[in-house]
């Protein structure tokens, strides 16, 4: 199958068309390197990947490469963690809904003149910022009250709009949310401001990475925003790619939304004392500071993964142990090379 991924450059995706080129799929990739700037990938020169280098906005770029592929997946956003979306909350929304708006307008062009036949959307467990119902449901983002962030606002924003095209034009879609995704090459984002914590210098990016740099630079006692109460669902980046992928081919999929997430809740202070752990060896000295939480800093985020399970077959089984075991080494050496 052609598979037309935008963002493709994207941490996530950098998991995902390493999964779809592995299972036989022949996949275009789109990304302007306005995050990380050019990087490099291992199957960049894989036979079945073939790189673009573009502005998903341009929707005549787009429509040319949608006529070809089978199904789109749409990945490209402004997007980064908790002091990104409070230091960017005008320009986020307003960037990733032209970035929507294009992506849907080349989708449909392609379903009435080539070979488009599905587009999947990928969402964000942000939808459901102000639920008090957990685990949260899908179906559950449409009778709660709306997030409050301007991010979780667009992410919500983006499932109307694979509403309104299957109504309005029979445009087809899957809606997929990631749980908090962890792995490897998640690196500083061009626009990152580093923000003082404690002793260290970083640019707040995500809680697993920032807390891995913290104690690899020594930090004690470990500084946390909050009391480390906030309830997560850490997700390894293969798990969520073999998730997209049958998200892609399976037709339980079509015109249905999922959560893909690990089934395993972990509190920040339990990360923390992990990966202290694992750095140091013992639980020995492990001290922590509460720093002031940002104000978009989600409480509890527990979702409902049975629905996946039981129409995808879908379950994501890595533990967080193992991803640090990967992270880690990873982390150390980006460090190093001043990468992050």
């Amino acid at each position: 199958m052609k598979i037309l991924v935008t963002g493709s450059a994207g941490f996530i995706c950098g998991y995902l068309v390493e999964e779809l080129l592995k299972h036989g799929h022949e996949v275009y990739g789109i990304d302007n390197f306005s995050k990380y700037g050019p990087v490099e990938k291992s199957y960049d020169r894989h036979p079945n990947y073939h790189f673009i280098r573009g502005d998903v906005k341009d929707t005549s770029l787009m429509q040319d490469l949608c006529l070809e592929c089978e199904q789109m997946v749409c990945s490209a956003a402004m997007i980064g963690g908790i002091s990104y979306f409070h230091e960017f909350a005008y320009d986020l929304l307003a960037e990733n809904e032209r970035i929507m708006a294009s992506s849907f307008d080349a989708a449909i062009h392609a379903l009435k003149q080539g070979k488009l036949r599905k587009i999947n959307v990928i969402s964000s467990s942000m939808v459901y910022e102000s639920t008090d119902k957990y685990p949260s449901q899908e179906g559950d983002e449409r009778k709660i009250p709306p997030p409050l962030s301007t991010y979780g606002f667009q992410k919500l924003a983006c499932e109307y709009y694979a509403q309104g095209a299957w109504e309005q034009y029979g445009l087809p879609y899957t809606i997929i949310r990631p749980f908090n995704c962890v792995g490897t090459g998640e690196k500083r984002a061009l626009c990152d401001r580093e923000i003082q914590s404690g002793n260290v210098k970083l640019a707040m990016s995500h809680v697993v990475p920032d807390l891995v740099q913290k104690v690899l630079k020594g930090q004690n006692p470990l500084h946390i925003l909050g009391a480390g109460n906030q309830v997560r669902h850490y997700t390894y980046g293969g798990d969520l790619a073999k998730g997209i992928r049958l998200c892609i081919e399976s037709p339980n999929a079509v015109n249905e939304d999922f959560n893909l997430s690990t089934p395993v809740s972990t509190t920040v202070l339990e990360l923390a004392r992990l990966i202290w752990r694992k750095i140091r060896g013992t639980d020995e000295d492990f001290q922590i500071v509460s720093d002031e939480p940002y104000r978009y800093d989600v409480q509890k985020r527990i979702p409902s993964v049975e629905k996946a399970q039981r129409l995808l077959g879908f379950s994501a089984d890595t533990s967080v142990e193992s991803i640090l075991d990967e992270v880690i080494p990873w982390i150390r050496t980006q460090i190093e090379n001043g990468g992050i």
